[in-house]
């Protein structure tokens, strides 16, 4: 049986932050948009003419939501790919 060192016991830390970072990341981003694509579908019910002003800022606020998994995503790749030694 091999030993494990300190080295190895770093890269699988790593690898199961990586993975908690990323889809710890995902959850607050995926409801945010989801919620704001529903209310975004309800107003264009209420006012269809004023859909292209809905959608947009819609749109706007599901980008500025997604930078959330964004940042979970460069932590993880940052984990994995930078070497702590």
């Amino acid at each position: 049986m091999e030993n494990i060192t300190g080295q190895d016991l770093i890269y699988a830390a790593s690898a199961i932050g990586a993975g908690l970072s990323v889809g710890l990341a995902a959850i607050g981003p995926g409801i945010g948009e989801g919620f704001a694509a529903g209310k975004g579908v309800e107003a264009v019910a209420r006012q269809p003419e004023a859909q292209s002003k809905i959608i947009s800022t819609m749109l706007l606020g599901q980008a500025v939501s997604e930078t959330t998994g964004i940042y979970g995503l460069v932590i993880a790749l940052i984990l994995i790919f930078v070497k702590p030694f």
